[in-house]
């Protein structure tokens, strides 16, 4: 019986790395951009638009890779924008990390490709998600060298995931035990439930769960649920107001991730801050409402 027991409680323990071992390595040969091999560990990335544009950073979210901003990524290189969407570490075809994913982890990322790629002058920074957070942070700490910050359904300003069982996955240990071994399929069931009209990728979801089946993907989020997404930018947003960053926020008014509450303390925070809410809108809006987002752009970018 003793030994039974043994059996099972060593089973148990194994069970996370196991599943973690039977999924699959990011091949590079299948990205479509290109590789920069930076202290962190490599970061995929792709340019687009006029090469003599002004530049336009984006940084994606937590699940979801850069393919998110294909139709801003068209949207901003029709406004004469050489726009860089990148891969965070731990999706996509970046590499997979074992550091703490907090804003500052990321902020290094986005610097070193920074340097890596030679921009020596001011650009635009998109965030979405939680992209939001790493975008306010850097535009924090380096405020001159971003001319306008955009942000996108983003965190950092209201609790996400904060329910009894969003804290059960990120509890120690057993947060770890969770998601190695049943987050793939909740995130999968999950998007099953949340399944979008989407008119730029039709096929959202399904890549999204290809996601969850390779390597690394998934302590990454864990990983980003425990760090940058528990942060708070309100320092950094009342810093930029009184810097004079000009700033866009766009909202979607069905956010079930994001709610409208944010809206509410970004303009408290920040009152010169510019918003704008599309209706019926949820969390992907970047693919649901491609038009509405490339308009708030347009209209923007042309101010400035």
């Amino acid at each position: 019986m003793a030994t039974y027991v043994l059996l099972v409680a060593l089973a148990i323990v194994a069970l996370p790395f196991l599943a973690e071992a039977m999924r699959r390595r990011v091949r590079r040969q299948d990205a479509p951009g290109k590789f920069a091999d930076l202290p962190g560990g490599a970061t995929h990335y792709r340019w687009s638009g006029p090469e003599d544009g002004p530049v336009a950073i984006c940084v994606h979210g937590l699940s979801t890779p850069s393919y998110i901003f294909a139709a801003t990524e068209r949207s901003l290189s029709g406004l004469g924008y050489r726009v860089l969407t990148y891969d965070l570490y731990g999706r996509g075809f970046s590499a997979r990390t074992h550091a703490r994913q907090t804003s500052a982890f990321f902020i290094r990322q986005l610097n070193a490709l920074i340097k890596d790629q030679m921009i020596d002058r001011p650009f635009v920074l998109v965030g979405y998600s939680m992209g939001g957070v790493i975008a306010t942070a850097y535009a924090a700490a380096n405020r001159a060298r971003v001319s306008e910050l955009v942000l996108i359904a983003p965190a950092g300003l209201t609790p996400v995931y904060d329910t009894v069982a969003g804290r059960i996955w990120t509890l120690p240990v057993l947060g770890d035990w969770l998601t190695r071994v049943f987050g793939g399929m909740a995130l999968r069931r999950e998007l099953v439930e949340h399944r979008s009209n989407a008119t730029v990728i039709p096929d959202l979801e399904d890549r999204q769960a290809s996601e969850t089946r390779m390597r690394g993907f998934l302590p990454a989020l864990l990983s980003s649920r425990r760090y940058a997404l528990r942060e708070t930018c309100d320092n950094d947003h009342r810093m930029l107001g009184r810097e004079g960053l000009p700033v866009l926020a766009i909202w979607g008014a069905e956010d079930p991730v994001i709610p409208l509450t944010s809206m509410g303390r970004l303009a408290e925070l920040n009152p010169d801050a510019h918003h704008v809410q599309i209706p019926g809108a949820g969390h992907v809006l970047l693919q649901t409402h491609p038009a509405q987002i490339a308009e708030a752009l347009r209209k923007f970018l042309s101010d400035r």
